[in-house]
This record gives structure tokens, C-alpha cells and sequence, in this order.
């Protein structure tokens, strides 16, 4: 499944390959969504949820830049191990979804502010199967909530912005029951940081790292 990317012209310039784009073209616009109302109380210091939102990189290199966060991990989730690879989930008919497992340490970030991040800057969850320039099954706007705890929260908060009509179109994101997550290939982890020039980055994962850093500064780690 290769990353595309909105290209205004490509020009070749000696041995160096230049790309002219749009800025933020291919960017979804980040929207402030309100503070969840119903929250999961506090257990531990390890928890774990796993978000799908389009094309892992991005995803990943949000939730890398939160506060509290311990670890995010880009993988599969959603369908079988036998077709837990990059090659099966491009065909889009594996079930699966691009995912990142996020860890996070909930006495600092709860899954309540988790689901905020994401639904402000992460993915735009009214769009069905697809984010950015990526289409097809495996780019859903998903949930895969890690107990009946996270569930509730989810829904509740699903319900709390469509509500509040926090978006001009419905919500289409999914809460999905298959707890099953598979870790992509290595050369897939942490790729916005390893590639921070890579076209595809720059047009469509950068905006939404620089969105998290505004809209929640409390919240962004370096």
C-alpha cells in the first residue's frame, strides 16, 4: 500500500528529486472538541487502548508527542493474525485496520483525554474509510476499547459531540469488539520520527503533531 501524496509537480534537478505541493493540502482540518464528560476512574499506572485513524505513521506520531503516554506502537488490529501483515492489509479485505496500541500512564492522561486528542487532531471521524489521500477499509476511524470501561467512555463521548453537532457532518467512526492487535513491521515504527522530511509526513502527519502542540499545550510532550 503505497503513501500517496498531492504532488503540483515533481522536477528533477541534478540527482536531487524536488517535490512542490500544496501546503497542508492533504492535511484534515484539527477541531477543538470539548472535554469528554464521562470519564473511567483511575486503576493503575499502566493502561492500554488502541485507536485507528488512517495511516499508522501519523497516528503514532501524535500519541508519541502526549504527555503520559509510555509508548505507541503501529500495528493491525481488527482482523486475523494470518493476514497481520503490510502486504494482506493493503488489499484492504483482511478486517484489519492500520492501528496504534498506545500505553499510557492514566494518573497522567486518562482515556477520556486520549479520545479528545484523537477526535481533535488525530483522524476525522466523519469520514467513512478513509483519512487524508488514503481510501479503503483499512484506513477506518476506529476504536478498540480494552475493557468495558473504555467502551462506556467511548460511546459516552460519541454521543456527547454528536450531541454538540461538534462536526458538520455525522460521526462514522467505529467501536470495535476484536482486541487483537498485531505490530507492523519494524521499518513502520516510529517512522514520522526517523522521516521527519518524507513528502508524505510533511503533507499530512506534520499538521497534526503541530495541531496537538497548540490546541494542547498542557499536554504535548517533546
Amino acid at each position: 500500500m503505497s503513501r500517496i501524496f498531492p504532488v503540483a509537480a515533481v522536477l528533477l534537478a541534478g540527482s536531487a528529486l524536488i517535490v512542490l505541493t500544496k501546503p497542508g493540502a492533504a492535511a484534515e482540518r484539527a477541531v477543538l472538541a470539548p472535554a469528554a464528560a464521562t470519564t473511567e476512574p483511575v486503576t493503575g499506572h499502566r493502561e492500554t487502548a488502541t485507536f485507528a485513524g488512517g495511516c499508522f505513521w501519523g497516528v503514532e506520531g501524535v500519541f508519541s508527542h502526549v504527555k503520559g503516554v509510555v509508548s505507541a506502537t503501529s500495528g493491525y488490529a481488527g482482523g486475523d493474525a494470518s493476514t497481520a501483515d503490510y502486504e494482506s492489509v493493503s488489499t484492504g479485505t483482511t478486517g484489519h485496520a492500520e492501528s496504534v496500541r498506545v500505553v499510557f500512564d492514566p494518573t497522567q492522561v486518562n482515556y477520556a483525554d486520549l479520545l479528545r486528542i484523537y477526535f481533535s487532531v488525530v483522524a476525522d471521524p466523519t469520514l467513512l474509510n478513509r483519512q487524508g489521500p488514503d481510501r479503503g477499509t483499512q484506513y477506518r476511524s476506529a476504536l478498540f476499547p480494552a475493557s468495558p470501561a473504555q467502551e462506556k467512555v467511548a460511546r459516552a463521548y460519541i454521543a456527547q459531540l454528536s450531541a454538540a453537532h461538534v462536526y458538520a457532518r455525522p460521526i462514522v467512526t467505529r467501536i470495535e469488539g476484536n482486541l487483537r492487535f498485531f505490530p507492523a513491521e519494524a521499518h513502520h515504527q516510529d517512522f514520522m520520527a526517523r522521516n521527519p522530511t518524507y513528502p508524505y509526513i510533511v503533507m499530512n502527519d506534520r499538521p497534526k503533531v503541530e495541531a496537538l502542540k497548540r490546541l494542547f499545550p498542557t499536554s504535548w510532550k517533546a
